[in-house]
């Protein structure tokens, strides 16, 4: 089974914003996805899921509603439960500032990175070995304050890069369910630039 967790925050007030660039890429991939079923809540897992396969392997897409700096609550009630491995059986999508709009990045394991959502799955998991995709959202302006940036929503201008991103992170976890995370690697990832973080 594979684990694919989208991040963000519950509630209309939050729908479009750069923090829940892992809520829209997973709305995506739930098209994408062969037979996935549609988004139910799972009060177990505090979070809505959904399922599908590709071949034989099973896919489960969640979306924590435990808020973004809760997030590790919700996936580690669902790693639990399947008696996961972190490191081959999940992968977390979620937003970047140091990423331009449009961009994404995969890694197999890392730091936070500066992400709360990331932080917290850290720290209730015990480990930061989970591969990750970092989709871009683009650095934060000087006039805003970093929490402001990322729950504010996307220009006109910028919606059709960060539809794209959607897409090709979707595409990214389908390539990793087929694939494997070394082949996702390297159809999607960019190389990086100053502006990426060092550490993650």
């Amino acid at each position: 089974m594979l684990i694919v967790v989208g991040l963000g925050n519950p509630g209309p007030e939050y729908t479009g914003t750069r923090h829940n660039i892992g809520f829209m890429t997973l709305d995506d991939l739930g098209r994408e996805l062969p037979g996935a079923s549609g988004f139910r809540m799972e009060k177990s897992f505090r979070s809505e899921v959904s399922e599908g396969r590709i071949g034989a392997e099973k896919i489960m897409l969640v979306r924590p509603l435990t808020f973004m700096n809760l997030s590790g609550d919700a996936v580690l009630s669902v790693v639990s439960y399947f008696k996961a491995d972190p490191e081959e059986d999940l992968v977390v999508v979620c937003d970047d500032i140091h990423l331009d709009p449009g961009r994404i990045r995969i890694r197999k394991k890392g730091s936070d990175g500066g992400h709360n959502g990331l932080k917290d799955i850290i720290l209730k998991l015990g480990t930061g070995d989970f591969t990750r995709i970092r989709v871009g959202v683009g650095n934060v302006p000087q006039h805003f304050s970093q929490v402001d940036w990322v729950l504010s929503r996307f220009d006109a201008d910028e919606r059709p890069l960060i539809d794209e991103a959607c897409h090709n992170a979707a595409k990214a976890v389908l390539t990793i369910a087929s694939e494997g995370t070394d082949q996702a690697m390297n159809l999607f990832n960019v190389r990086k630039t100053a502006q990426e973080d060092p550490g993650d």
